[in-house]
């Protein structure tokens, strides 16, 4: 998860300021230290890590604070405000895309960031939005780049436009003509990448800018990288001009100083992030949301949205009054563990709730879910309908049937079992259920 170092490190600071009742100057100068470093411990860019912590600490020296009843929230509360002020605002920063004729977006960047894949990944992300994008092979050098794009463009539902090893700024001459012939609308240029920034890269780059009107040049950094990451961005920057970052491998980063820096560094915005290796695995740059998950605040804005793009209303609305008439069942069980695995498994859904910071993400056994699906497939439509009929021996052939022990098995129906009787509880008590809810936080 991106951010995980910088956010226990925060956490811990401001648990100490919270155990004040009132801050000192001396209290703030020892926190934003303390901040300072874990910023830098974040890969964080050293101008940045200083600038962002020196104006913190001028807010929160101010009236503001210091005479609040509450002055480690109003801390808290300013740290959040110049997080997000440092990543770009309140809102992402969109692409402008015309409403006329075609729209070029070039994507740039180091072999191994992901250029080709995240090309795909912004083609189906635009589909999606009833556009219709044409995907450009101006990767001439690296071995089956060309077949690379043609596989993802075919998995993303984009059509790929190539012409062999021919000259880049010919390609892309040749496809704006066939997207105004085709009507697409939204022509992504996937460019070659280098192990290393050199001069025919760049001017490479360059000419297929003087060819054709690319309207966003778009960088593809690697969030692992860190500051690596802004040094590429910023060299991109001077020598052919970009508009916008995407940064990829976000899930995968334990740093994440990329994301605090690039915009301070190279004055330009992270329009896109990789949260994944699938293809719809991007989504815009929340400045804010990003600030809250930092934080330990949470991100559940997105949750919502990932959770409504991949769950039936119709089904989900069956599920809930199933569950408030107590007639869950495994099959049931089944489903919310699919819906689960679609919304990125349990970490990624932990990452986003307030307070997720907090529960260790190995305490989720997420290897468990293939076994218990197994166990569930393994039993008879009865069974799984009515789990109270599961006597000794059919536990036995379930257990033999799904590759797990018969402990296994008995620990599933526990578990079901437990679920049924919170069930009951929210019918009955909805109030001392929610109570029951909050004191089951700490377990594991």
């Amino acid at each position: 998860m991106a951010f995980e170092s910088l956010t226990e490190r925060l956490s811990g600071v401001f648990k100490k300021l919270r155990g004040k009742g009132r801050l000192s100057e001396a209290d703030i100068k020892a926190a934003m230290r303390e901040v300072r470093m874990a910023l830098l411990e974040a890969d964080v860019n050293y101008k940045v890590a200083k600038d962002f912590c020196n104006q913190v600490s001028e807010r929160a020296m101010g009236q503001e604070v210091m005479e609040s009843l509450t002055p480690a929230q109003q801390v808290i509360k300013i740290v959040n405000e110049e997080l997000t002020r440092l990543m770009g605002g309140d809102e992402p920063t969109q692409l402008h895309i015309k409403n006329k004729g075609q729209t070029v977006l070039m994507m740039c960047g180091l072999q191994g960031n992901g250029k080709t894949t995240h090309a795909a990944k912004l083609g189906k992300y635009y589909r999606k939005l009833g556009r219709r994008p044409l995907l450009v092979a101006c990767d001439i050098y690296r071995p089956a780049a060309i077949d690379q794009l043609r596989i993802v463009g075919e998995q993303a539902g984009v059509p790929v436009f190539e012409m062999g090893t021919e000259r880049p700024e010919l390609i892309a001459q040749k496809a704006m003509a066939y997207a105004r012939d085709h009507g697409n609308d939204i022509v992504i240029i996937d460019t070659a990448g280098r192990l290393q920034i050199d001069d025919a890269l760049m001017d490479e780059l360059v000419r297929i800018k003087q060819t054709v009107e690319v309207d966003d040049t778009l960088l593809v950094v690697d969030a692992m990288a860190g500051q690596e990451a802004v040094n590429v961005a910023k060299t991109f920057n001077d020598k052919i001009g970009i508009d916008g970052v995407i940064l990829t491998k976000t899930d995968g980063d334990t740093r994440g100083g990329a994301a605090l820096s690039v915009l301070a560094v190279t004055g330009k915005p992270i329009y896109f992030q990789g949260i994944g290796e699938k293809l719809d695995d991007l989504e815009p740059f929340y400045p804010s949301r990003m600030a809250g998950r930092i934080l330990g605040m949470g991100d559940v804005l997105s949750l919502i949205e990932k959770a409504q793009a991949v769950q039936d209303d119709k089904a989900a609305e069956e599920a809930a009054k199933r569950m408030m008439a107590n007639k869950f069942d495994l099959n049931d069980m089944l489903a919310q563990f699919a819906q689960i695995k679609k919304m990125g498994g349990a970490s990624a859904l932990l990452s986003m709730l307030p307070g997720g910071n907090q529960i260790d993400p190995d305490s989720l056994d997420e290897k468990a879910l293939p076994h218990i699906e197994a166990i569930i497939y393994s039993m008879t439509p009865e069974e799984r309908a009515k789990p109270s009929i599961i006597n000794p021996k059919r536990k036995r052939r379930i257990a033999a049937g799904s590759g797990q022990t018969v402990e296994a098995v008995n620990k599933l129906l526990r578990q079901y079992e437990m679920m049924q009787k919170l069930m009951k509880q929210a019918k009955r008590n909805p109030k001392g259920f929610m109570r029951r809810l909050g004191g089951l936080r700490g377990l594991r």
